[in-house]
């Protein structure tokens, strides 16, 4: 039976909206006629409205398929605090927990229902299913369908089999990032033509920013303590060992800091991923274990202590940063090091030869937007089609660093690359090319005769911290490659275009970080005055306590958002509150009056 006439009553009785974000409506539109959908929108975006309101539309159940079983008590948690009936069924569960919830679906009191793949494709939750009616499959975190993707879930792929043990039930695909090739991949395995809902990737609240790793413990501690103490965050991490020596050292620091990696016990993991959703402050150290779904609104800033895998792993990272809207911070060091450590790991394993080559393409791809001297957005966009202006919201846009012309050096470069290896047979890696271009007779250099090749010392003029932006350079322009195997150097099919001046290279020089500083500081436009931020500040006080009663986490109550709109307009009714952003009946309901009590007792303070 339906519970609401139109999507725009349910989004304004459950939610409390009262206008649908970009495409949302059409998409919503497209599923109900009975038709397979796919909606690209980045992370916080509003994917989850695309399947949460038909499932208040329609009589059936709404199946979400999802990876994140850590997670779908909270997507249920927060589903019933507004008054949306919603339920899990998981390994994590008892029998008696897994019957409650079968005796649910029975009695046609669910709405939505989550689920992992593994437990959708057994013979008798399909059984089940067929029993009660199914409205609509949602299949979340789409992407992992994908071979080439960065998330892969082998277990994704058997969901094609939906198509013929439910034909005629609607599915919707949703992820928020998925290259061309991922996008195919999705429609191939999962729909049968779809209507295709693609959003623009641009977060414009993001504010991107990259160095150079120059003892990075100390730059990161300067960043959080600067410019995000007390804020939420989360730092990712390349190994395991690394997130628990950067946890340490924030913690030895006075940084409420917690580590997550795979390495560590599933209790322990459950603990840390609680506290940090839950509780407000917490600076999460992790690997890429971390993250996926996480749904947590005021991150304040996203730290990348290595360079991401590729520019859809980035995107899927740094879209964890203000998701309510506010300013955030995608912060990111890496050095020549980095790179050779991606090539390395991206050999490892038994994948096809291809896979390894499509993994290459995709570091260097990450390489060049992370060392690109112009618009960081506008690299990071053309990467997934779209164009825009300079952003006037990145490092590079706020404070244009200067920039070297370096395509003699750039020669004389792969020039060394080519002589070192005729000379010796074999390949050599960056340090022992620079101190060549550089003219250094180190003993190794000595002992393999490279002082006496024609590039010994052609390059004194410059020191060796810039000869490794420009190896990165080359190495993002795919006109060098790292051999994994040995971490030397090689030369590309793109090399001749640079020795027939087919290819510009320009490298950074400089950039001033304490001016970057001062003009993003001048970028902080929030709208709160000194007594409208005191009322948001007691809201935000009690909000903590009302979730930490229903242990649940502050955004569920309300968000920041939504208490920086009460502040600011101060309702003195109930009427007056239902009109504020994501204040639903529900919510009007069960918080309403102390809510007002707040605003009227803020009103009376001198």
């Amino acid at each position: 039976m339906k519970r609401f006439s139109c999507a725009t009553t349910a989004l304004k009785t459950v939610f409390g909206y009262d206008q649908f974000r970009g495409f949302q409506k059409e998409a919503i539109d497209c599923v109900l006629s009975g038709k397979d959908a796919l909606v690209l929108m980045p992370t916080g975006g509003g994917k989850s409205l695309c399947y949460q309101i038909p499932a208040l539309l329609q009589a059936g159940l709404t199946v979400v398929v999802s990876p994140l079983i850590a997670l779908m008590q909270d997507q249920v948690d927060a589903l019933e605090e507004l008054g949306v009936k919603a339920a899990f069924m998981n390994s994590t569960q008892t029998q008696d927990d897994y019957e409650a919830v079968r005796d649910r679906i029975l009695a046609g009191d669910l709405d939505i229902l989550y689920v992992a793949p593994e437990r959708l494709l057994l013979p008798g939750m399909q059984a089940l299913l067929l029993r009660v009616g199914v409205s609509l499959f949602a299949i979340d975190e789409a992407h992992c369908v994908s071979e080439w993707g960065h998330d892969f879930r082998p277990e994704y792929g058997a969901l094609g089999a939906l198509r013929e043990a439910f034909p005629h039930v609607p599915r919707l695909a949703v992820t928020a990032s998925a290259d061309a090739r991922t996008k195919e991949e999705i429609i191939e395995k999962l729909l049968v033509d779809p209507e295709c809902f693609i959003a623009s990737f641009d977060r414009p609240n993001l504010f991107y920013r990259v160095l150079e790793k120059k003892n990075f413990k100390h730059q990161l501690l300067d960043f959080i303590k600067t410019e995000h103490l007390g804020d939420c965050g989360i730092v990712y991490c390349l190994s395991r060992r690394k997130a628990d020596e950067l946890a340490e050292y924030l913690v030895d620091n006075g940084i409420r800091a917690l580590p997550y990696h795979a390495g560590h016990t599933a209790e322990t993991r459950a603990k840390h991923q609680a506290l940090f959703l839950r509780e407000e402050g917490i600076v999460m150290v992790a690997t890429i274990a971390f993250g996926m779904g996480i749904d947590k609104p005021n991150v304040r800033f996203v730290v990348h202590a290595d360079l991401p895998k590729s520019p859809e792993s980035y995107m899927q990272e740094v879209g964890r940063a203000g998701r309510d809207g506010e300013l955030a911070d995608a912060w990111m060091a890496f050095g020549l090091s980095d790179v050779s450590g991606r090539f390395f790991f991206a050999e490892q394993g038994d994948a096809s030869e291809h896979y390894k080559a499509v993994e290459r393409r995709k570091i260097s791809e990450m390489l060049a937007i992370a060392d690109t001297t112009g618009c960081r957005r506008q690299a990071l966009l053309r990467y997934f089609g779209e164009d825009c202006e300079p952003c006037r919201h990145c490092d590079n846009c706020l404070a244009p660093p200067k920039v070297v012309d370096a395509l003699r050096e750039a020669k004389m470069l792969v020039s060394a690359v080519y002589r070192l290896e005729e000379k010796s047979g074999y390949g050599f890696g960056a340090t022992q090319v620079i101190d060549v271009l550089m003219g250094k007779a180190t003993k190794k250099v000595k002992d393999l005769g490279h002082d006496q090749v024609s590039t010994f010392g052609i390059g004194s003029h410059w020191d060796a911290t810039r000869w490794r932006r420009l190896v990165r350079k080359l190495i993002g322009l795919e006109v060098l490659t790292v051999d994994a195997a040995t971490m030397s150097l090689r030369l590309t099919a793109k090399t001749n275009a640079l020795l027939r001046d087919e290819l510009p290279v320009t490298i950074r020089a400089s950039r001033n970080e304490t001016t970057l500083r001062e003009e993003k500081r001048q970028m902080d436009t929030t709208s709160l005055n000194s007594e409208d931020r005191r009322l948001y500040e007691s809201l935000r006080q009690w909000r903590g306590v009302v979730a930490r009663i229903g242990k649940k986490q502050p955004y569920m109550i309300f968000t920041n958002q939504t208490l920086a709109e009460i502040a600011q307009a101060r309702p003195e009714t109930l009427t007056a509150l239902s009109t504020i952003n994501g204040v639903g009946a529900k919510k009007l309901e069960n918080y309403g009056d102390e809510v007002l009590r707040l605003v009227r007792e803020d009103a009376l303070e001198p």
